[in-house]
């Protein structure tokens, strides 16, 4: 009896809509599974999932409702996910597509390591000749004041305190480029230390030399 007036009810809502002009038929449903039909949603179910059905009363199109937070959260994750999968997938292919073997990525990195420590050699030849330099201004400036004890001396010239000044700086900012320098060479190696366990895994090289050692065993 309920289906029959189910029919009844859509046959109904369906020649009206199509009375005027054929107007989208929705269908869905309550809380309780009670279902609805109509060419209009009320405002206490405009937030629940619905159908769009046809002139024969086929679902033409879904109309997804108010998701929850838990549902916006997944969501979210979900994405982020797929995006995190695609540029692995990108970076696995260059990765493939740049070297030929472990051989080969070694001696890319060790090439950029050796960028990094020449920087350094360079910094730290710099770095000696500045200090040399500091000891000597440091002589001279004790001669004066405000360095000298001696509470007679002169003021020191203002050439002289520029230059020590100007060393002392010099040299601070060489200490940090040297900082900078073997912050930077840890981070390559671990980037290529991280592209060779890539590579290793993609083109099986792990699992191969543990299959040799697991047949050897037997």
């Amino acid at each position: 009896m309920r289906k029959l007036l189910t029919i009844i009810l859509l046959l109904s809502v369906g020649l009206t809509a199509h009375a005027q002009g054929a107007k989208k038929v929705y269908k869905w449903e309550d809380a309780d599974g009670n279902v609805y039909y109509g060419d209009s949603i009320p405002a206490e179910f405009a937030e629940r999932p619905k159908k769009v059905l046809n002139d024969q009363g086929v679902s033409v199109a879904e109309l997804e409702g108010k998701k929850t937070a838990e549902q916006r959260e997944q969501e979210r994750i979900d994405k982020e996910r797929r995006v995190a999968a695609e540029l692995q997938r990108r970076a696995d292919q260059a990765l493939l597509a740049t070297y030929l073997s472990v051989d080969e990525i070694i001696m890319h990195r060790d090439r950029r390591v050796e960028l990094f420590q020449a920087q350094s050699r360079v910094t730290e030849l710099y770095l000696k000749n500045l200090e040399r330099r500091l000891v000597d201004l440091r002589t001279e400036a004790s001669r004066f004041q405000p360095y000298s004890n001696d509470a007679d001396a002169p003021m020191i010239d203002a050439d002289l305190a520029a230059d020590l000044r100007d060393t002392k700086d010099t040299i601070a900012r060489h200490q940090r480029n040297l900082e900078k320098y073997s912050a930077d060479e840890k981070r390559i190696v671990d980037r290529f230390d991280g592209d060779i366990a890539r590579f290793k895994r993609l083109k099986g090289i792990e699992t191969t030399a543990n299959n040799a050692s697991g047949s050897t065993g037997t």
